[in-house]
Order: structure tokens, then C-alpha cells, then sequence
């Protein structure tokens, strides 16, 4: 949970622009060695920072196995879902107050996969968080095959995953509702070829037009009052008296047609 924040080069010519990417998929996938590796590529030219959000699933399968206790799925599940959520709450605090890229190591969407592999609904609490938090502006699955992410597991040898159980996993992910919206980059191949597509994705969104300021709280109730009485609702700019120009066109009153 602890954040680790790369510097920026100070020779970057743009400004900084929150973006918050969030890497979800199978273990094995590369998901935190994606995320080290892209928050050091985009930090020399950009703030960047790499949050995580584990539920701790491979310390207590370790304990569980070493204990010789057979946990019941729902059990599980609950403590890791507590686990990840104060996780995923206290990043999204942090993320809230970074002005740069974000690299989520996980989400809430992996919790939902998870409950999908095991045979449990998807969960009335992460259902609402997922509907209340802020939404990451891209959601990148990457997509690994179950045989590739076994030899990955087996090869850095902290823990053992069967071929099966993967497969239902990723299921999982491929079942949620919002996965029509996320990135899928193939990683199964080298660790560059997935950096190389996760900076397109990152580059892209960087690039497209940063949307106006909308209004809210007492300004969006002066722009309803406008609206009532007939004058064309005011923008941000004007309702905080920083129009230039007076009178401007943000209160000319609407032409009958």
C-alpha cells in the first residue's frame, strides 16, 4: 500500500494532468511488473506514482497451506475483500492529491473476478464502491493465457496456481459487467512489447482535449437561476466574475425563435 512516487524530468514542456490507469488481471499476468516498469519509463518525463491494491491472497493461501486449514471460500473471500478495499480507498485518497500518472497495481474489478472464479456473486459492497469511487480513467486487462501465468508462477517459485483455476479467473474477468470498456494488451509476449502498448495507451489519453470545468455546488444552483429566468446559464469563468468582458455573452438573455 505504500506509494512509491517517481520525480519528474524537469525539462517536460507539459503540464501536469491527472491520469489514473488501473492494471487488472490473472496472476501471472505481469500486472506488478508492469506497473514498476511503466511508472519508471513515464517518470523521467512525467510525475508519476505506482499504488497497489492486494488483498493478500497468496500470504494467507502460504498460511492456510502451512496451518494444514482448509478455509471456506466465503470466508476467504471476505477477508480479502476488507483487505483490498481499505486499499483501494486509501489510494484512491492519495490519488485524489497527485497531479500526474497514476498506475493502479490492481483494482476492485480483480476482487469481482475472483468471487466469479469461486462460484460467488459479484458482491452487493464492491458493486456500490465501484459505483461511488472514482472510475479509473483507463482499465487495462492484461491478458495472459493460464499455461503461460503457470510457468510464470512456478518459474519465481513464492507460490503454485493450477492451469484450471486460472482458467476460471480469467472467465471471471471476461464476465464482469464493465469489461467491454477496458484496454486488453496481449501479455503473453516479452515485458517490452507490453510497455510499448501501455505508453500508446497512456499517450493517447494524455493527448485528448482536457474537458471544461463544470460547475457545482452554489455556482451550479446560480447557473439553474439563470436558466429559470430565461438568460443563457453562464460558464465557470463567468460565474466567478472572471469574465473579461461586460456585459459578456454568458447573460445575454435567449432569442425567442
Amino acid at each position: 500500500m505504500t506509494p512509491s512516487a517517481l520525480p519528474a524530468s524537469r525539462s517536460s514542456s507539459r503540464p501536469a494532468r491527472r491520469m489514473v490507469i488501473a492494471l487488472v488481471g490473472i496472476d501471472g499476468a505481469g500486472k506488478t511488473t508492469a506497473a514498476a516498469a511503466l511508472g519508471r519509463l513515464l517518470g523521467t518525463t512525467t510525475p508519476t506514482m505506482v499504488l497497489a491494491n492486494p488483498a493478500g491472497r497468496r500470504t494467507m493461501t502460504a498460511w492456510t497451506a502451512q496451518l494444514g486449514v482448509a478455509v471456506p471460500p466465503r470466508v476467504l473471500d471476505l477477508i480479502e475483500s476488507v483487505v483490498r478495499v481499505t486499499n483501494v480507498l486509501a489510494n484512491h485518497v492519495r490519488a485524489r492529491r497527485f497531479a500526474g500518472v497514476v498506475i493502479l497495481d490492481r483494482h476492485l474489478h480483480c476482487q469481482q473476478a475472483l468471487r466469479a472464479a469461486r462460484g460467488l456473486p459479484h458482491g452487493r459492497l464492491l458493486a456500490v464502491l465501484a459505483r461511488l469511487l472514482p472510475a479509473p480513467d483507463v482499465v487495462v486487462f492484461l491478458d495472459v493465457s493460464p499455461e503461460e501465468a503457470v510457468r510464470r508462477i512456478t518459474a519465481r517459485g513464492a507460490d503454485s496456481e493450477r492451469v484450471e483455476d486460472l482458467r476460471a479467473y480469467r472467465d471471471g474477468y471476461l464476465g464482469l459487467p464493465g469489461v467491454a470498456g477496458f484496454r486488453r494488451v496481449e501479455a503473453d509476449g516479452p515485458l517490452l512489447g507490453v510497455l510499448d502498448e501501455l505508453e500508446d495507451i497512456v499517450a493517447g489519453w494524455r493527448e485528448r482535449p482536457v474537458p471544461p470545468p463544470r460547475a457545482t455546488g452554489r455556482f451550479r444552483q446560480l447557473a439553474a437561476q439563470r436558466s429559470s429566468a430565461g438568460v443563457v446559464p453562464g460558464n465557470v469563468l463567468h460565474q466567478r466574475r472572471l469574465c473579461a468582458r461586460t456585459p459578456c455573452a454568458c447573460t445575454l438573455p435567449i432569442r425567442p425563435r
